[in-house]
C-alpha cells in the first residue's frame, strides 16, 4: 500500500468501506404537507479510514513522522494506492480529530526510529477513482 511516496504495510485494514453510499438524498415537505425527495450522485468526498488496530497494520516511528510531515501541508491532494491497485485520489481528513493517530505497541520512553505503532489513517476522496 503507498501514500504518495510513502509505504504503509498492506494488512491496514479500510474499516469503512462499505459505509459509503454513492447516492445524496435530500428529503423536504412542501407547503402542502407533500414529501419532495431529490437524490443525486456524489461525485467524491468519500472517507477512507485505514487501522490495523494493536494487532496488524504497524508502522515504524520514522514513518509515523513522515506522515505527520506530510499532514503538515494543508490541501496536499496523495493518490493512495491499495494492495489490489485501486487508486484514489485522497486529503486528509481532519473533519473528526487529527487525520493521523499512531500508539506506540508496547510503551517505552525513549522510542528510536525503528520503534512500532499502531497507525490509523483519515483521509477523504477529492477527485473519482482512477480507474
Amino acid at each position: 500500500m503507498q501514500l504518495d511516496t510513502i509505504t504503509l504495510p498492506d494488512d491496514l485494514l479500510w474499516v469503512n468501506e462499505f459505509d459509503w453510499n454513492p447516492v445524496h438524498q435530500s428529503q423536504k415537505r412542501s407547503l402542502t404537507g407533500a414529501l419532495m425527495i431529490q437524490e443525486q450522485n456524489k461525485q467524491h468526498g468519500r472517507s477512507i479510514e485505514l487501522s490495523g488496530g494493536q494487532e496488524a497494520g504497524w508502522v515504524s516511528r520514522s514513518t509515523v513522522i513522515s506522515l505527520l510531515t506530510l499532514s503538515e501541508t494543508p490541501n496536499k491532494v496523495m493518490t493512495l494506492t491499495l494492495p489490489d491497485l485501486r487508486q484514489f485520489s485522497v486529503i486528509f481528513d481532519r473533519s473528526s480529530g487529527s487525520p493521523v493517530e499512531a500508539q506506540q505497541i508496547l510503551p517505552f520512553a525513549f522510542p528510536d526510529n525503528h520503534y512500532q505503532y499502531s497507525l490509523t489513517l483519515r483521509l477523504l476522496t477529492v477527485a473519482p477513482p482512477a480507474v
